[in-house]
């Protein structure tokens, strides 16, 4: 469980993050609003990658901000990119692999949780195709098959439906509501496809202006007229 308090991040005159309260809880949460309303921020500052002036984040009991990027993927958290960090002159297998050697001093292990997560995500038969041997959907895949390295408590995605089509949507909506029972991994998702987050997404979180518009079940949330004005565009 993720638990924010008061969080406060400042750019100059402009907070993209503004006092924000909230509760992750649900096994897979959803985090959407408006282009700039603060969600890549908020996942920036829970990878440790943008320091808040303000506030305080417990991940179940540990507190999040006294710790490096390094200590937080220690303590179980992952992250995925809007832009996919694969190394075109390896292989997927030694893309997951590399991500290993920094979460797991058990080398067969290790191996095993690799073929596991190959496995996983439909990338078996792939593991030793170079990373630029694979199209957008494989490389999204060996993206996520990183983060379930090392037994995951939560895993932050950002935007991981972006730019597929119909089919592979539908194979990543299927990959993300298994990962909590088959990882024991908690899934906070950010995407603007609303259909996604409605079919995946236990909770969603909104935001607007960097301030908490809607928490709670996501089919409240998407039908709640303020969110559908501010977010969707339509009342």
């Amino acid at each position: 469980m993720i638990k924010i308090d008061a969080l406060t991040v400042q750019f100059g005159g402009i907070k993209p993050l503004d006092a924000l309260d909230a509760e992750f809880d649900a096994p897979i949460c959803g985090l959407i609003g408006p282009n700039g309303a603060g969600k890549t921020t908020l996942l920036n500052v829970l990878s440790g990658f943008v320091a808040p002036i303000e506030g305080t984040i417990l991940l179940d009991d540990t507190s999040l901000l006294k710790l490096s990027p390094r200590r937080r993927v220690s303590a179980g958290l992952r992250r995925t990119f809007q832009q996919e960090l694969v190394v075109d002159e390896l292989t997927a297998l030694e893309n997951i692999q590399a991500i290993a050697d920094h979460v797991s001093a058990d080398r067969g292990a290790a191996r095993r949780e690799i073929e596991s997560a190959l496995d996983f995500v439909g990338l078996g038969e792939r593991r030793h195709a170079l990373g630029r041997q694979l199209n957008l959907f494989e490389r999204r895949l060996v993206e996520i098959a990183k983060t379930l390295i090392g037994k995951p408590k939560v895993i932050l995605m950002d935007e991981p439906g972006a730019g597929l089509n119909e089919a592979e949507t539908e194979t990543l909506r299927r990959l993300l509501i298994r990962i909590p029972t088959i990882f024991e991994s908690q899934l906070v998702l950010i995407d603007h496809d609303a259909d996604l987050i409605a079919s995946v997404c236990v909770d969603t979180l909104v935001l607007d202006f960097g301030k908490r518009l809607a928490l709670g079940p996501t089919r409240a949330v998407l039908d709640d007229p303020v969110v559908r004005r501010a977010y969707l565009g339509r009342e």
